[in-house]
C-alpha cells in the first residue's frame, strides 16, 4: 500500500505524463486538454463533452469520469502504473475513451 506521500508523487508523475502525451495527441485530433488543481480535463466541441481525471488521495485511486461511467484505476508495483481491473493502464485506457468520443484512433 502507498503512503499519502508516495501516492501523491506517482499520481502526480502520473497525470504529468499523461497530459504531455495528451497535448501531442490534442496537436493533431480536436479536443482540449487542461489541468488545473490536480486534475485533468479533455474536452471535446462536437458534441460538447469532457472527461475528468483526478487522484482520489482517501483510497489512492486515480479516478476519470468518461462518457458517462466512471473508472477507478489501483496503483500496481509490478508495472509501476495505475490500472484499471481489465489490465489496460491510464495512458491506454484514455486513449480507447478518446479514440471512441472522437472515432478515430489515438495512442497515447
Amino acid at each position: 500500500m502507498l503512503s499519502d506521500q508516495q501516492f501523491h508523487s506517482v499520481s502526480d508523475s502520473a497525470l504529468a505524463a499523461l497530459e504531455r502525451e495528451l497535448q501531442k495527441a490534442a496537436e493533431r485530433h480536436d479536443f482540449e486538454v487542461d489541468r488545473n488543481q490536480g486534475a485533468l480535463t479533455i474536452e471535446f466541441e462536437d458534441p460538447r463533452t469532457k472527461f475528468v481525471v483526478s487522484p482520489n488521495s482517501p483510497v489512492k485511486q486515480i479516478w476519470i469520469s468518461a462518457r458517462v461511467k466512471s473508472f477507478k484505476l489501483d496503483w500496481n508495483s509490478a508495472s509501476n502504473s495505475f490500472v484499471f481491473e481489465d489490465g489496460r493502464n491510464l495512458h491506454k485506457l484514455v486513449g480507447d475513451l478518446v479514440s471512441e468520443q472522437i472515432g478515430e484512433a489515438v495512442s497515447l
